[in-house]
């Protein structure tokens, strides 16, 4: 332990205190710079800062200790069994039980309660309700959840929530005011407690009761009765569908075990399906439309390109902040030490074996040739053989890695593309292969400076692209890679990722490309799916941009003499790219790259 850091040995009491609080042996604690997250038994929690400031010590304390209660006090499988189909009273129903086993700790002590706290500050930051100024923008699970620990706990609601929460205390009280008091009697007991939790809902008229379900159409009615009901339906959908947008809340329950800021960043990325109302570490849905569902005829062109910017990683954040992240980083790639030698090596050996010398033979003079000393014994006539060597020409090679940096990449597959991308940065510059390492997303979510433009101008109709670019350097083709390996560190940014147009980010890419001598130019491309901006997508046709990135790739792929490939990451996209492969688990990322490139410089050998 003589080389252990303060860190180490925070993170080594922090497993130790949530296997006593879980009662779980095997519990394993790591640090995390995306969203915390629980897998089963195993935690990932914010890393605090070298120096453990007493803050961030309890935040980290605190999401560790609620992934600890949720494994010893919550049962998955009778949670789903009792669950409501409605998206909102799911959402509620959710936050409902996180309250519940938070609420047994807390109660039982007084440690874990400030952490508890410390913890939903951190998550409060995030959610809607910190932001809502009318009573339509509060998310009615966050205002129910804490509202509900404040009456089981005594803990006031945050300040950052008080606003919000306010907007809807009265109508909540008024409805459900009285269960929470019988909810308070059944904490230790989720059987019972599901049961209460149900009633109020219904209370709350968030779920139907039997009598309120519509009859089934027995076929008996008239045909005009029969649309009468239909339209009934669609009112209640509809209305279902307005009250879930309106809130911002989860569609899906918790099916993985995965713990209370998953359900969090489960309810973040619905609310980053609105076209208007995207918020900071909001994510976006990936559409996968068929070919033929788009328009023949297409026009792409952006509103403006004033505020879009092409910049380097390190102008993105401090010095300081950039250390950290690339130390978070290394901290990960640690783990995968063995992997990322075995993928080098792996590497380095097929493109040495593309420059490796080759012989000429049956030659009058040069190396004797071993392989032909039996003819000479046999015929003794005949002469000796010889080979001589002979240079292969290997074509000078410069390979771009364009990495979506979107919302929807967050967490492990960020991080993986980060590692294997700092894998081929080094494996590739020992073979004299220059690369150039890229990232593209949108400087905000709701469209930014762009939107504000077009709002001001009269909203034109068709307005094209509108949101503002932002494409990252972190690489230079030209540049070694140890003065840019910081640069990685960039990735594992909260708040970096946003939206993702990928055709221009194609077009800006390969026109760096374009613009180096080298001989042989590949461009590898890593996404998890279809191009999505929802203030673009919201005021165009919905198929606009998948409809550009198609017309971009067919372009490059037919025209242009830059490689093309593909990788997506749990969506296919082989529908996009003639070249390309799709993978569902992230760890194999690193393997697929380096099977990609290498069959590229096989085929152009």
């Amino acid at each position: 332990m003589s080389d252990s850091t303060p860190l180490d040995r925070f993170k080594s009491v922090l497993t130790g205190t949530a296997r006593a609080i879980a009662h779980e042996p095997e519990v394993e604690v790591a640090w995390t710079a995306d969203a915390p997250a629980q897998s089963g038994k195993n935690f990932k929690v914010p890393m605090p800062g070298r120096s453990l400031p007493r803050g961030q010590a309890m935040e980290a304390r605190g999401f560790a200790d609620s992934m600890a209660l949720r494994l010893r006090h919550h049962n998955e499988a009778l949670h789903n069994k009792n669950a409501p189909s409605e998206s909102v009273a799911r959402a509620c129903y959710d936050e409902i039980e996180a309250v519940r086993y938070e609420a047994l700790g807390s109660k039982a002590y007084a440690g874990m309660r400030d952490n508890l706290a410390s913890a939903m500050d951190v998550r409060i930051a995030a959610n809607p309700i910190a932001r809502a100024s009318q009573a339509d923008e509060v998310p009615i699970q966050s205002a129910l959840a804490l509202l509900l620990r404040e009456h089981l706990t005594g803990q006031a609601v945050p300040k950052a929530a008080q606003a919000g929460a306010d907007l809807l205390r009265g109508w909540i009280e008024d409805k459900a005011g009285a269960d929470f008091d019988a909810l308070a009697l059944s904490l230790d007991d989720q059987n019972a407690f599901q049961g209460l939790a149900l009633d109020m809902l219904q209370h709350l008229e968030l779920t139907r009761t039997p009598d309120n379900i519509p009859p089934e159409d027995t076929g008996d009615e008239d045909e005009g009765e029969d649309g009468d009901d239909e339209q009934d339906d669609g009112d209640d959908a509809a209305e279902d569908e307005q009250r879930t947008e309106t809130t911002g809340d989860s569609s899906e329950g918790d099916d993985d075990s995965e713990g209370e800021v998953e359900r969090e960043e489960v309810e973040d990325s619905e609310d980053g399906d609105m076209a208007d109302e995207g918020e900071e570490g909001m994510l976006p849905t990936r559409p996968n439309r068929p070919w033929t569902e788009l328009p023949d005829k297409f026009d792409y062109n952006p509103f403006t390109q004033a505020f879009d910017e092409v910049i380097e990683a390190r102008e993105l954040c401090d010095e300081d902040e950039l250390t950290r992240l690339r130390a978070y980083l290394d901290t990960q790639l640690k783990g995968l030490q063995g992997i990322v030698t075995k993928l080098a090596n792996r590497l380095q050996r097929r493109l040495m074996a593309q420059q490796s010398r080759s012989w000429d033979f049956d030659q009058e003079e040069g190396i004797l040739d071993a392989a032909r000393l039996a003819r000479v014994v046999v015929s003794p006539g005949q002469s000796l053989s010889y080979k001589v060597e002979r240079d292969v020409e290997f074509k000078d090679t410069v390979v771009t890695l364009l990495i979506d940096n979107s919302g929807s990449m967050r967490g492990r597959p960020i991080s993986i593309a980060a590692i294997s991308a700092d894998i081929l940065a080094r494996t590739l510059e020992r073979c004299g292969v220059k690369t150039e390492i890229l990232g593209f997303t949108t400087r905000a979510w709701k469209g930014g400076q762009s939107r504000e433009a077009w709002l001001a101008g009269g909203k034109a109709p068709q307005p094209g692209r509108l949101n503002d670019l932002r494409h990252i350097v972190y690489k230079k083709a030209g540049e070694p890679y140890r003065h840019a390996r910081r640069n990685l560190g960039l990735m594992m940014r909260e708040g970096l990722l946003k939206e993702n147009i990928d055709g221009e980010a194609l077009l800006w890419a390969h026109a760096r490309l374009l613009a180096r001598a080298e001989d042989r130019r590949i461009l590898m491309v890593i996404s998890d799916g279809a191009p999505v901006d929802d203030s673009t997508l919201s005021v165009n046709n919905a198929g606009y941009l998948e409809q550009h990135l198609r017309k971009v790739i067919d372009w490059i792929e037919r025209q242009s003499p830059v490689q093309l490939v593909a990788i997506g990451i749990g969506h296919d996209v082989t529908r996009y790219y003639r070249r390309a492969v799709t993978i569902m688990d992230v760890e194999q990322l690193g393997g697929t790259m380096v099977e990609q490139l290498a069959g590229l410089f096989e085929d152009e050998g």
